[in-house]
């Protein structure tokens, strides 16, 4: 049986988690990332077999090879997908975890304010619907 394709989870009704989804998509070399929001059924289940609430949407969580990584960890595990040169940033593991941590859980908590929510997850672009698993 194929491995899992590597899959974000996002919160589909965050203006920055969806623009942030939306600059993966343009700039996945291969075209190996799926996502679904955290918000739908795949997303909640998964959620449950991670051992997180269903309701969970403090960060993006990327699941690869059966591993979830979140925050700070999941976004720079995302780098190595991207075209160059965003995988440079990298470099940001070099910060201590607590720091990348502190400085994600701040945008998260302010990013409905910052950026505005919507009342439901969009509809993908047709041309991008095949990678989205919800």
């Amino acid at each position: 049986m194929p491995p899992e394709p590597p899959l974000v989870l996002f919160d589909g009704v965050c203006n920055l988690c969806n623009a942030s989804v939306y600059f993966l998509i343009r700039r996945d070399r291969t075209g190996a990332l799926r996502y679904a929001s955290l918000q739908s059924d795949l997303g909640r289940a998964r959620l449950a077999a991670l051992g997180l609430p269903p309701e969970y949407t403090d960060s993006i969580v990327f699941i690869e090879n059966g591993r979830a990584f979140t925050r700070s960890a999941a976004a720079l595990r995302l780098l190595p997908y991207l075209r160059w040169p965003w995988p440079l940033l990298g470099v940001l593991r070099l910060v201590p975890t607590a720091l990348r941590d502190a400085a994600y859980d701040f945008i998260a908590r302010y990013r409905y304010r910052w950026f505005g929510r919507q009342d439901e997850c969009p509809l993908p672009r047709p041309e991008w619907r095949a990678r989205f698993l919800d």
